[in-house]
Formats: C-alpha cells, structure tokens, sequence
C-alpha cells in the first residue's frame, strides 16, 4: 500500500535534480508533500514565498504532491505530526550519504515510526546542487537545462534586481 512521504528541503532554487527525485518517490507514495525548510542558519537567495510559488509552478501537472513550509522544529516532530510513513531525501554522492545517513538516524532516534528513503538522481544530475546553480546564474552562465523555465526567469529576475544600475 502506498502512503504519504514528506521530502523536505531548502530548495534554494528548485532543480531539475530536485523535481526527478521527486517524481521517484512519487512512484512509491501516493501522496508527496514537498517541505520547504526555512532555516535561520542558511541565507537563502529566494525568500519562502518565493520558494514555494517555484515548487507549486513547477509541479502543477504532478498528481499527489503539495507543498508546505515548517517554519521552525524538527522534522521528526513534523513528520510525526502529520502522520507520514517516510522522509525522502536525494543523495548524489557519498558525501550526500554520509550527512544524510547521519540525519536519518537521528530521525529515527526522535521518530522510530518514520523511515528514511534515499533516492538517486537521474545521472544528470549527481552534479547540480542549488549552490551552483545560484552561482552559476549570479555569473551569468547558463543553467536552463538544470532548472524549469519558470525557476530560470525567477533567477534572472533576482540577479537583474540586484544589480547595480
């Protein structure tokens, strides 16, 4: 029987990486609920709202997701607050793993009732990370076979505001 997973994120932007990680686990779950972390020790390029319009345009077509923000807590206490089976996180590469590996354990330690899942990426992407496509696009280089064109215009938009004039 499928059920509801949460995969959580900062998702500073949305990436491609993200949204195949994410029809994966929709293969799996019925339902995907797409948790946006607002996290006081990361500066993010996007606010939350902008986030979270991105993700919704983004997935619009995909049958079973939405998409909150948790605001502060753990994500154990969240996921259990919502009754979920399991938490979904991409990993890349090993470096991915060894973080991720780390945190599930210790979702497991606050929740046993919810299970890790890690799902690769299409190979394409094991490279994007959101810190490079921020950077990249900053520099002007071309991420748009990286990122939805509505992500790609939110980019350009944020980096054309912040420059000079």
């Amino acid at each position: 029987m499928k059920r509801t997973a949460i995969y959580p994120g900062t998702f500073d932007p949305f990436t491609n990486g993200h949204l195949d990680v994410l029809e994966r686990a929709l293969t799996i779950f019925e339902r995907v609920v797409v948790v946006i972390a607002e996290n006081s020790q990361k500066s993010t390029l996007f606010d939350v709202a902008e986030r979270q319009a991105m993700i919704e345009t983004v997935t619009a077509s995909l049958k079973g997701t939405s998409v909150e923000v948790l605001h502060a807590g753990l994500l154990a206490e969240y996921a259990h607050s919502k009754g979920v089976a399991a938490i979904v996180r991409g990993v890349r590469q090993v470096k991915d793993f060894e973080y991720e590996f780390q945190m599930s354990l210790l979702n497991r330690h606050l929740n046993p009732e919810v299970t890790t899942v890690f799902l690769m990426p299409n190979v394409k992407y094991t490279y994007v990370a959101s810190s490079i496509i921020r950077e990249v696009a900053m520099l002007g280089g071309d991420v748009s076979k990286f990122v939805h064109p509505f992500v790609l215009e939110m980019l350009q938009k944020k980096f054309e505001a912040q420059k000079p004039h």
